[in-house]
């Protein structure tokens, strides 16, 4: 990774011109030819260095509430209670840990209410007792702001 590349991510992170031709806007700004600049973030997301590429919403300015859950699931029912989870489309991260609660995730949706109506669906399908699923709402938020350098 160059210097180029290196401004390439800055002004990827920092400021993406939210316009039709957002690429060639970049590649003027960062005064190089617009083949160049795509194929540097072509090769910056294919080495791994660019996990994505895409906007984050605010879901709490939208008046959505979120939680992240921790679910504890024998070894032998992960897989199916992976494929449950990973069905919900206010579930927006999910993963493993070796820990007794050994599945982690979050949820996104319109109100409290539709945030317990999905874990009680969880709970029952899985056939859980409430016990061991752990709803933990989020009450403040702490947002880093990772950037690489």
């Amino acid at each position: 990774m160059d210097d180029l590349d290196r401004r390439i991510i800055k002004e990827l992170q920092e400021n993406f011109p939210l316009e039709i031709n957002p690429y060639g806007i970049l590649a003027e700004t960062l005064a190089i030819d617009v083949d160049e600049l795509w194929r540097r973030v072509v090769d910056l997301v294919e080495s791994g260095v660019i996990r994505r590429i895409g906007f984050s919403i605010d879901s709490r300015k939208m008046g959505y509430s979120s939680t992240l859950v921790a679910v504890r699931i024998p070894p032998e029912q992960v897989d199916k209670a992976c494929e449950l989870i990973d069905r919900y489309p206010q579930i927006t991260h999910s993963y493993l840990r070796e820990d007794a609660f050994n599945i982690w995730f979050t949820v996104i949706a319109e109100d409290r209410s539709q945030i317990t109506k999905i874990l009680d669906e969880i709970r029952i399908k899985l056939d859980l007792a409430e016990e061991k699923v752990m709803n933990f709402p989020v009450e403040k938020l702490f947002k880093l702001d990772a950037r690489f350098k």
